[in-house]
Order: C-alpha cells, then structure tokens, then sequence
C-alpha cells in the first residue's frame, strides 16, 4: 500500500502492520463509497462475492475493515484542522509532510 486508504474484506488483523498503518472504523461516507465501489464491480466483473455483499448491505458493512496509513491520517487531520481554524489547507499538508 503506497498512501491511500484500503478497505478490505475478511481481514485478518494479525497480519496489519501497526507500526505503519492503524485499523479505524468505518463512518458513512465509507460505507456510502464501498456501496458505490461494489455496485460497479459487479457492473464489471458480474462478481458473486460483491453481489452477496450486497444482497445484504449494510448488514455485510461489517466484513471490511478500513487501513489507514498513519502518514496519510496525519496529513488528512491537519487539512481538516487548517480548514476549520481558516488557514491555507495545502500549507498545512506542506507541514504535516516534513
């Protein structure tokens, strides 16, 4: 994983890399995009893993876990905290990056 974040299915925690990534829960806007994701794999791939995902959304919500790379997590929460307090958000992610 190079920097984004990945939403996996039936993971199995003991082989995430703390150190490098946390495990975070999944909030709406997650559970929105996976939804979406899913409807165009199936639109693509006909695949019968995500329909059964899905027959029974959001029920199987709970399958995923969400990896959040900490470098990345750093840089979205001084963006977010910039944006609230007025600054420049790219200037924050500047010096969230260093």
């Amino acid at each position: 994983m190079s920097g984004g974040i990945a939403y996996l299915l039936d993971a199995g925690h003991a082989r995430i890399n703390g150190d490098m990534v946390a495990i975070e829960n999944l909030d709406e806007s997650d559970l929105d995009f996976l939804a979406e994701v899913l409807s165009e794999h199936i639109s693509e791939t006909d695949s019968a893993t995500a329909k059964e995902v899905l027959a029974n959304w959001p029920a199987q919500a709970g399958r995923f876990t969400k990896v959040m790379p900490l470098d990345y997590r750093r840089v979205l929460d001084a963006q977010a905290k910039a944006v609230a307090e007025g600054r420049d958000p790219i200037q924050a992610i500047m010096e969230a990056s260093k």
